[in-house]
């Protein structure tokens, strides 16, 4: 069996490119950095960039609505290309073959993005979480319930 599946949220560092290819199919390639999740206090924010292409209506969709600096979801695959390069060197091209590329994050009516936005549809992010240090207490303040294993059905 095998597994090949991306998801990387980020902001486009360029337009994107529109082309066609000879038989009329939309093709776009992009290009979007992603902000590393840990960094050492003292250290400036760090990115990974990532070369992205899409096909068909997700291209011109991409193409049309997308430009530098606009905030992504991308879903895809890794994919791998090889070439020979203008003085006969071979090289490995790796880049994220999108099936799926949506907005992350809101805009005002400005199309500014909105400081603080969270980036998925505007929610502000949550205050407690994964990592976040949540004491259990602070938990038990939150809209959930405790359940005993009287009231669990299994």
């Amino acid at each position: 069996m095998a597994f090949n599946k991306v998801i990387l949220v980020g902001n486009l560092v360029a337009d994107p490119e529109l082309k066609q290819t000879p038989s009329g199919v939309s093709v776009a390639t992009f290009r979007i950095a992603v902000q590393r999740r840990f960094a050492k206090p003292d250290d400036a924010v760090q990115a990974d960039f990532f070369n992205i292409v899409v096909w068909r209506q997700q291209a011109e969709f991409v193409s049309r609505y997308f430009t530098k600096g606009s905030s992504a979801v991308v879903c895809g695959s890794l994919q791998n290309r090889d070439y020979t390069d203008q003085n006969g060197q071979k090289r490995t091209f790796t880049e994220i073959v999108a099936d799926e590329v949506t907005f992350a994050g809101s805009r005002r009516n400005d199309g500014q993005q909105r400081q603080g936005d969270n980036m998925f549809y505007g929610q502000e992010p949550p205050q407690q979480g994964f990592g976040s240090g949540a004491r259990p207490a602070q938990a038990a303040e939150s809209n959930f319930e405790e359940v005993g294993e009287d009231d669990l059905p299994f």
